[in-house]
């Protein structure tokens, strides 16, 4: 049963700039995913059927809305769809590692519907940021959730 994407793993960039993907999300991954910029200076994976509903979601956006011209645009334009090989393993291009600062040390953290890559340093700052407002979001976020 799938739950969604849970959890941080730390796996590195080899020399070809290759990431292999934790092996809890290699199943729903297999037949293909979408890697794109995130928020936060983070890349967004999502499966490839994930990525073609929020796609649909999307193209209801109004196309006279600037805002939404320019979201999907640069979500667009740094999307690289990719099959991962044999050993769970997919390419981060070179645009999409200068986005993110992606090295060497990664941090691949399950986030539900998607999986996020940061740098390692940079999701330790995140997450190190975010600890005194997690309480406090949560009545905002959760209420009526939990």
């Amino acid at each position: 049963m799938f739950l969604g994407f849970l959890g941080t793993y730390t796996p590195r960039l080899d020399d070809k700039n290759r990431l292999v993907l934790p092996s809890r999300f290699r199943e729903q991954l297999a037949d293909g995913l979408v890697i794109t910029r995130g928020q936060e200076r983070c890349l967004y994976v999502w499966p490839v059927e994930g990525f073609r509903a929020a796609t649909e979601r999307w193209s209801g956006a109004p196309l006279t809305s600037k805002a939404a011209r320019d979201y999907l645009r640069v979500l667009f334009a740094g999307a690289h769809d990719e099959v991962p090989d044999r050993q769970g393993r997919v390419t981060v291009p070179q645009p999409l590692r200068d986005y993110a600062g992606l090295v060497r040390e990664c941090a691949v953290i399950g986030a539900n519907t998607r999986v996020e890559i940061w740098s390692a340093e940079a999701w330790e700052r995140y997450l190190a940021a975010q600890e005194d407002t997690f309480s406090a979001l949560s009545q905002e976020v959760a209420t009526g959730l939990l």
